[in-house]
């Protein structure tokens, strides 16, 4: 049977965040590694939507099971991986066509509401997933796939880089997303999982202060002996409690293309605390001397 639940909240920050990519959470089960041979047993695509604050939610869920196209091959190892049964009488199933019709009709609806322009692959792995959707997509000779073709965003990589693990099950961990193996290995449960380790890897750079990214400031002489600087900094305290005193001023030292002399050294006031964890965010405005 299909599910799709949740619902649509149009956001234009979603669309300024991705350059006007619509991130998709897709993960498939199948039956081998081949994507123009081995049959597709599952799909679920997860869309997610921004806040008002710019942090980042799974959105509306798509879960279908496929039944095997004509002349599939499906390998006994991966069947004993997943633990699915494609010739289980009470499967309920559609055809491979009529799935990935629906799922990217679905995809492009929410990529209108979103204000954006097109929908980027979101796997773990992604080239595995997005390989098994392009080759889906061209078997059945489906019109608009709204992904695009080659990009993509693949958390096994993000994970990586943001917590040092790869697989699936220990990233989750190592994020503080709870994980239960005897799920795994679903595309729903994989792809709301991908989804959830994806959102939070993002939402953990805005929190530092990743994006948005600060505006360059434009190459001209400086006429003023002063001038004013916005900072935001992030900063490891040994507890919470650390950040009412010691921070109270800040000396920065910068230097700025325009001006010849990178002399200037000034006290900043700082303006606002922000405690996440064991990090500090910093942010006030800087009066800087030249």
């Amino acid at each position: 049977m299909s599910v799709i639940s949740g619902q649509t909240r149009p956001d234009s920050l979603l669309a300024s965040r991705f350059r006007t990519y619509l991130p998709v959470v897709i993960d498939v089960e199948t039956g081998g590694f081949n994507s123009k041979t081995d049959a597709i047993l599952e799909v679920a695509a997860v869309m997610l939507a921004m806040d008002e604050k710019g942090f980042l939610s799974a959105d509306q869920t798509y879960f279908h099971r496929v039944i095997p196209f004509e002349g599939t091959n499906i390998e006994e190892a991966a069947l004993k991986f997943t633990g699915i049964d494609p010739y289980h009488p009470l499967r309920i199933a559609k055809s491979e066509k009529e799935v990935f019709q629906t799922m990217f009709k679905l995809v492009r609806e929410a990529v209108k509401a979103s204000d954006c322009k097109r929908a980027i692959l979101v796997g773990h792995n992604a080239h595995f997933d997005h390989g098994f959707v392009n080759t889906a997509s061209e078997r059945h000779n489906l019109k608009r796939n709204p992904f695009h073709p080659f990009s993509s965003f693949d958390t096994a990589s993000l994970s990586g880089l943001a917590y040092g693990q790869t697989v699936l099950s220990r990233a989750c961990e190592a994020a503080g997303i709870e994980f239960n193996d005897k799920e795994a290995h679903s595309a729903r449960y994989d792809a709301e999982k991908t989804a959830e380790l994806f959102c939070r890897i993002v939402n953990r750079w805005r929190e530092l202060g990743g994006w948005p990214t600060p505006k360059k400031r434009p190459h001209t002489s400086v006429s003023s002996p002063f001038y004013s600087l916005s900072f935001s900094l992030s900063v490891l305290a040994p507890s919470t409690n650390d950040c009412n005193s010691p921070f109270s001023y800040i000396s920065v030292m910068i230097s700025h293309p325009p001006i010849s002399s990178p002399s200037m050294y000034s006290w900043g006031k700082v303006g606002q605390f922000e405690t996440l964890g064991s990090v500090v965010r910093i942010s006030g405005l800087l009066r800087i001397s030249t």
